[in-house]
């Protein structure tokens, strides 16, 4: 079907666990039968980077670990709220665990697949399933309402005065009654034929939603009633080939005061003005798994595996690591003078804020980091892996 020079250049391109998201055409359907077997697999198309030995300079430990239930395909982030974290399974496992020490308080089961994660707010725990029901759970676990959407849900729910937001796979935002699982609005738009299949998700912030979607564009809509405010074209899509012109928003975008962050994959990462959508900066950065902001500085996971700290109100570069190349990083935890990353093989590496050298890695197990880590205080990050495991990460 493809040459081996293209078959190469799609090899290089894309990162573990990327799956194609397509329009009901023969075609293209064929073409994800046959690109998902072959470059979208669990088979890492480039070997990563062997792990050099480095001179530590901050000691970490895992200081406790717990067991979920496996992730398989789904991107899940564990949650932090109140001293308890949150974390659920792709088998429907839902749990609560002391934030300090590891221990569980409740465990419930869904009663389906989960695939989006778990959002925390308003007195509620909720997940998304594959067959597009949200369940919304009291703290203490027990089932308050359930409610059916369009199709599945991909990341977590988030919760916003008395709203429950969802966004579901075929590119819809819902606004749901916190109340009672009640719909209250949708916006919809359309897309491309062609997109990755994304875990990425809404921010919610002063009352409007930002979510970043395929071809690059990020939108932002008002949270009390879903009407668009604007859209922002943040990576045009370049290329002969469908595959090669894919440029999806496929992470979460950071809010930092007047402006929102965020990256493409194969396009630009940009500063977009809140206010007006207005492109304040951008540069050519592609990311899968995201960026962060802090203290006036960006950090951000390069799809190939570098990882960048930037200027926030120019893009400019402070330092680059290199040494990680494609480990598919997740996205950066800034962690006072550390920035942490996780990889595929297990490993969380905590950089340097300064100069981005390598100051400390740890092992959780043998599969791969989560796309989010989450932090649990200034020195403590929180790390769910493809396998199951979530383990809370202490540096001194």
């Amino acid at each position: 079907m493809f040459s081996n020079k293209l078959m190469k250049k799609l090899l290089s391109l894309f990162v573990l666990s990327s799956l194609l998201l397509v329009s009901a055409c023969s075609t293209i359907g064929e073409m994800k039968s046959d690109l998902s077997d072959k470059i979208f697999g669990r088979e890492v198309a480039d070997a990563p980077e062997p792990l050099t030995e480095i001179k530590e300079t901050v000691a970490s430990k895992v200081l406790w670990q717990a067991k979920v239930g496996n992730a398989d395909d789904a991107e899940f982030t564990p949650v932090i709220e109140a001293g308890y974290a949150y974390a659920t399974s792709v088998d429907g496992d839902l749990l609560k665990l002391d934030a300090t020490n590891g221990s569980q308080l409740w465990r419930v089961k869904v009663g389906e697949k989960v695939s989006g994660g778990v959002g925390v707010g308003g007195s509620l725990v909720m997940v998304g399933t594959q067959k597009g029901m949200v369940y919304a759970y009291d703290i203490s676990g027990k089932l308050q309402w359930k409610s059916k959407l369009s199709s599945e849900v991909l990341s977590a729910p988030k919760y916003f005065d008395g709203l429950v937001i969802v966004r579901t796979g075929d590119s819809r935002i819902f606004g749901i009654n916190a109340n009672d699982g009640s719909r209250k609005w949708v916006y919809d738009r359309v897309t491309p034929a062609l997109t990755l299949r994304s875990s990425a998700g809404v921010v919610v912030d002063g009352g409007v939603v930002y979510a970043g979607f395929a071809g690059g564009k990020l939108a932002a809509v008002r949270a009390d009633n879903g009407k668009m405010l604007w859209d922002a074209s943040v990576a045009q899509p370049k290329g002969v080939t469908e595959i090669e012109r894919i440029a999806d928003i496929t992470s979460l975008p950071v809010v930092d005061g007047p402006l929102i962050y965020v990256v493409a994959y194969q396009g630009k990462i940009a500063a977009v003005d809140r206010a007006t959508g207005r492109m304040v900066w951008n540069r050519d950065i592609s990311s899968l798994s995201g960026l962060s902001a802090e203290d006036a500085r960006i950090f951000v996971s390069h799809a190939m595996g570098s990882v960048y700290a930037l200027d926030y109100s120019t893009g400019k570069t402070f330092w680059r690591q290199a040494a990680l190349k494609n480990r598919h990083l997740t996205a950066p935890v800034p962690m006072g003078s550390l920035v942490a990353v996780g990889d595929l093989e297990g490993y969380v590496h905590f950089l340097s804020r300064e100069d981005g050298a390598i100051a400390s890695r740890i092992k959780t197990d043998n599969s791969a980091i989560l796309p989010q880590m989450v932090l649990i205080n200034s020195n403590t990050v929180l790390a769910q892996t493809r396998d199951g495991g979530i383990f809370a990460i202490q540096v001194k």
